[in-house]
């Protein structure tokens, strides 16, 4: 549901008859990374919060700069949120804007990823630590190194090796990346994104070291094909990657999942193996309020469920969102089944 719809919302009407509801209201959350650690649920989002900024293609007027913790004992009710888990004058190299982080377990150490600009104005993605699920982390005292763009989401296959899954183009600067080094805004702030008759930027997988601190390889595209299998052009607005990966597996297959951006849909499309290649499988969610659509994908109790966001909490403040949790479905052929989330007219 696009921004500019927002003046003829009711509210009231939509909040009631949504397929669920904010797992905190106290304070505004986004682009939730769920996982089950010790047979619970912790969710890790951003933490929006108000300012003045201008809303701008960049994504400027989202400044978060801290990350809260949220558990819950089951999908169905609210969450507890553990507090600060992390703070942005704690992390040595970054200088502004900590967006949406995912978070791992390895031999009982807690792993938080996230981007930030560094002092130079150029995302990076930074790891820190924690005994605990709920933090609070210590930041490394440098990004990972040959890291850029945003949305990490780190995926532990069985055989224990992981794999960080990352990117976003507009204000996620991954078009500036084409060359192998970064372009500055010389020509504007969306220019070097490709063509409409051209392939489509991908996100980007690279495996991860034994201690989840560096990239074991250089990143690697995320190839999505057509029905025909051909990779999906830039022009294909609905089915693109945008931005906002994940990864989960689902009978023995790889799910990628994404935002399309600008068009707000949650689409994915299933491979054979992590680095793929992928091909588009459908939509999971229609469009929410607000501009952005980020998620994840968690198995809980023998279900799956969808976690997301909207800004419904805020009225449709764009900024200013909410994260939300719904049960996912698949059919006999292992296809998600499209959640909408309000009542269709």
């Amino acid at each position: 549901m696009p921004e500019a719809t927002i003046d003829h919302i009711d509210f009231d009407k939509l909040n009631a008859e949504a397929i669920s509801q904010p797992v905190v209201q106290h304070i505004f959350t986004a682009d939730p990374s769920a996982h089950v650690f010790n047979g619970r649920i912790y969710i890790y989002p951003s933490h929006d919060v108000e300012n003045d900024i201008p809303f701008d293609d960049l994504g400027s007027h989202f400044a978060m700069e801290d990350y809260h913790v949220l558990s819950m004992d089951d999908p169905h009710g609210m969450a507890t949120d553990h507090g600060v888990a992390l703070h942005l004058k704690d992390v040595p190299w970054a200088d502004k804007q900590l967006w949406a982080p995912d978070a791992n377990e390895k031999d009982g150490v807690y792993y938080l990823f996230f981007p930030a600009k560094d002092k130079e104005g150029i995302f990076r993605i930074g790891v820190a630590r924690s005994s605990a699920p709920e933090g609070p982390f210590v930041a490394e005292p440098m990004p990972i190194k040959g890291s850029y763009s945003i949305d990490p989401a780190v995926f532990i296959d069985d055989d224990g090796s992981a794999y960080m899954y990352f990117g976003g183009i507009w204000g996620g600067q991954l078009q500036r990346w084409q060359t192998g080094v970064f372009l500055h805004e010389q020509e504007g702030p969306l220019a070097y994104l490709p063509k409409d008759n051209e392939p489509a930027l991908c996100a980007k997988i690279a495996r991860l070291s034994d201690d989840l601190l560096s990239f074991a390889e250089q990143p690697k595209d995320v190839v999505i094909l057509d029905e025909n299998g051909k990779p999906l052009l830039a022009g294909d607005h609905e089915r693109r990657f945008f931005e906002a990966s994940w990864l989960h597996k689902y009978n023995g297959r790889y799910y990628f999942s994404y935002s399309t951006g600008d068009t707000h849909l949650l689409c994915y499309a299933i491979g054979d193996s992590p680095y793929g290649p992928f091909t588009y499988a459908g939509r999971i969610l229609e469009p929410v309020v607000g501009w952005t659509s980020h998620h994840s994908i968690a198995s809980f109790n023998n279900k799956w469920y969808l976690f997301y966001h909207d800004s419904s909490l805020s009225k449709g403040v764009t900024h200013l969102r909410c994260v939300k949790v719904a049960e996912l479905h698949y059919d006999e052929h292992g296809f998600i089944k499209t959640l909408h989330p309000y009542p269709q007219s």
